[in-house]
């Protein structure tokens, strides 16, 4: 005789896979309210939502999927993102959540690369799944939320209302993957990582250092196709936190802070910059606030004072890579005696520096930040390449140049990567370099980043034309960048040089002049 058969919620309790999340959390917390979503209003249960997550993983199993099918989702920050995430996760189907400020080409070449055989989205980007639908006849299924559905796709509540809201009896291990997590490419599309159930179960230790519980009010403003986004929906679940989920608007940002008395959000620098330069803020009661957390670009001092003297005064910042989570966090108490440092390791992260050779630094010794974390991927999905350089000796090798003290606290002092972080993008200088480059009359080129209080950094390009090109202008070059890079990547400073760029003995060009050179220059 074999073993007695469990249940599959007893076997997902009794191991870290996404899915029991949720399910625990029904359990637990019941009928308080798990979600508000902003955008179309509605307020969900604990309950509510595991019951639309079942029906929707139930739906996709009828319409053929099967662990470890890979399905694609396009949509904005509203209540259906979790719901999608938690489905796949319970069905053992691995996702990948889009960026919808890719261009329909870049969404296209990426599913085909990762294998999608179905898609889900949101009505409002119709445009890229029909370009989708039009390029891979491999992705038969299409599934749409909100709005009408095509006759080539499935009305996304018309799927729950005919599925049922039994838990499924898929088994899914911890180590199994979820997602794809898209970083940004060094040319063309982005990289891919494969982040496991494990990955993603373990982002409670972040969340323990706010001292979040069910007392909490949380807000998602990061885009949710992110790691951080998504980290945010799964933590509400996890501690039983109401989680009011929106796009960022300063406006209504501010206003439902006030009117959700929302204790505890994370932003980037731009958005904490956005809201400051809102003409509603000092009519706005944001007492409720007891924490503001920052990550994903630098944050200025002068714009951390500013945010500490009218939104909150209590500031968290960690530090970490896409490939692997938080590392360091530094708390409010910490600022007190380390104002400049990006904190100390999180519980079960081990960060170091490390000198060329691979030794390990000295206390206040400059060199590499590397480290890892059970949240830490160990590869790049089909790019051994680029696995290789960063995945080194068991740790992430992150490009940023620090030092440690003798009491653990970390300080970034540069970056051996060439990556301008805007606004919580990553963008890789040698990808719009390359499609300058492919402009007639560009002879020469450099991307590099400027500061900029609104966005940390700015996407800037030097550009030497080849005699005669007078006619290119920063219009021409802006449009040439438009039909072929997504937004955010397009330099938003457009300079012209008659002199070569100025380089080393080896043909690198020298940046740091150029940052030097340039840092007054206006958007």
């Amino acid at each position: 005789m074999g073993a007695p058969r469990t249940s599959v919620a007893d076997r997902a309790l009794g191991k870290m896979v996404v899915g029991g999340i949720l399910t625990t959390a029904a359990r637990r917390f019941r009928d308080r309210e798990a979600i508000h979503c902003v955008g179309t209003g509605r307020r969900l249960s604990f309950r509510q939502i595991n019951q639309r997550c079942n029906r929707l993983a139930h739906g996709l199993a009828g319409l053929g999927f099967a662990k470890p099918d890979v399905v694609a989702f396009l949509c904005s920050n509203r209540a259906e993102l979790p719901e999608i995430y938690f489905a796949l996760a319970k069905l053992g189907l691995v996702g990948i959540p889009l960026n919808y400020r890719l261009a329909p080409t870049e969404i296209v070449a990426l599913m085909q690369a990762m294998g999608a055989s179905g898609m889900i989205y949101e009505t409002r980007f119709a445009a890229a799944a029909e370009q989708v639908k039009a390029g891979l006849p491999q992705v038969k299924t299409f599934v749409a939320i909100g709005g009408s559905a095509p006759d080539w796709a499935v009305a996304y509540e018309d799927l729950l209302t005919r599925s049922s809201d039994a838990e499924p009896d898929v088994v899914v291990e911890e180590h199994d993957p979820f997602y794809f997590n898209l970083t940004s490419g060094t040319t063309g599309l982005p990289k891919s990582y494969v982040l496991t159930h494990l990955n993603n179960a373990v982002i409670g230790q972040m969340f323990e250092c706010y001292d979040m519980s069910r007392n909490d009010v949380i807000m998602t403003v990061f885009p949710a196709f992110g790691r951080v986004g998504y980290a945010w929906i799964v933590a509400g679940i996890l501690f039983g936190a109401r989680n009011v989920i929106m796009d960022f608007h300063p406006e209504e940002f501010l206003r439902l802070v006030e009117q959700e008395r929302v204790t505890l959000l994370n932003l980037v620098a731009t958005m904490g910059a956005m809201a400051l330069a809102e003409p509603t803020l000092k009519q706005r009661d944001l007492s409720s606030l007891r924490g503001l957390v920052f990550a994903g670009s630098m944050f200025p001092a002068s714009l951390r004072e500013k945010v500490q003297a009218h939104l909150c005064p209590n500031i968290y910042e960690y530090y970490g890579m896409q490939e692997t989570g938080a590392l360091t966090i530094s708390t409010p108490e910490d600022r007190k005696f380390r104002p400049e440092s990006i904190g100390a390791p999180m519980a079960f992260a081990d960060v170091r520096i490390e000198r060329p050779d691979g030794s390990l630094a000295g206390p206040n010794e400059l060199g590499e930040i590397v480290g890892r974390s059970p949240a830490t991927v160990t590869g790049y999905f089909e790019n051994p390449e680029k696995s290789a350089e960063t995945f080194r000796g068991g740790y992430v090798h992150t490009g940023d140049l620090g030092l440690m003290d003798e009491e653990g606290f970390v300080f970034i002092k540069g970056r051996l990567k060439d990556m301008i972080i805007t606004g919580g993008q990553n963008v890789h200088a040698a990808e719009v370099e390359e499609t300058l480059l492919a402009f007639p009359g560009v002879a020469d080129c450099a991307v590099f980043g400027l500061p900029d209080d609104m966005w940390g950094e700015r996407v800037s390009a030097l550009i030497v034309r080849e005699a005669g090109q007078g006619e290119i202008t920063a219009q021409t070059i802006e449009a040439h960048c438009r039909e072929r890079l997504a937004g955010f990547k397009i330099p938003r400073t457009i300079l012209f040089d008659t002199q070569p760029l100025p380089r080393t003995p080896t043909g690198k060009v020298q940046k740091f002049l150029l940052v030097e050179r340039f840092s007054g220059e206006n958007p």
